[in-house]
């Protein structure tokens, strides 16, 4: 491309074509690849999911009324972006059954999950966390393993609104799941 040309918009065909040992993503028509996130990420997301998806998706033992899935590919807004939360959460009176027809999602979740890493910090909290506003995503939680962190975030008037920060080991209840209460020190990896 030479000097003065517009840059070519990244589409699907850029995440498909994306190497398989990378998160491939489109924000605002950029194409942008992570590696595979390691064990402390992959753990505190595994662990996450696994404790909501029992009471709230599958219904056991709790209030139910959601489905939750690990590492939705999400296309939102009409170019569209293009993106990979950790966890991704739709109440099932939005969603009532899992699209089957397609490998990526258009309708925007009610909750979403970033486990941010040293690598991809800036972007979770900024453009990702943009565009879950811009689409009406309701709540967000940023999870950081190595600062053994949780912040909880609720979209109010088009604006995050931080609802608190939990460190190490304590036990909480935090919207949208507050009927659950759990010990984050469940998340580490140790």
């Amino acid at each position: 491309m030479s000097a003065g040309q517009p840059r070519r918009r990244a589409t699907y065909d850029d995440v498909l074509a994306a190497p398989a040992h990378v998160v491939a993503e489109v924000v605002y028509g950029v194409l942008h690849t992570q590696p595979r996130p390691a064990v402390p990420h992959a753990r505190a997301s595994s662990r996450l999911g696994a404790k909501l998806s029992g009471p709230f998706d599958e219904g056991r033992d709790g209030p139910g009324g959601w489905v939750i899935l690990d590492e939705p590919e999400l296309h939102l807004g009409p170019e569209p972006d293009i993106l990979v939360p950790d966890l991704a959460g739709w109440r099932r009176e939005r969603m009532p059954r899992v699209p089957m027809q397609d490998a990526f999602i258009r309708l925007a979740p009610d909750w979403v999950c970033e486990v941010v890493s040293p690598s991809t910090q800036a972007f979770d909290r900024g453009d990702k966390m943009d565009i879950y506003a811009r689409e009406r995503v309701s709540h967000a939680w940023l999870v950081d393993p190595l600062a053994r962190l949780l912040e909880v975030w609720r979209l109010e008037k088009d604006k995050w609104l931080r609802l608190g920060t939990w460190r190490a080991d304590t036990r909480l209840r935090a919207e949208p799941f507050e009927a659950l209460e759990f010990e984050l020190g469940a998340l580490w990896a140790d």
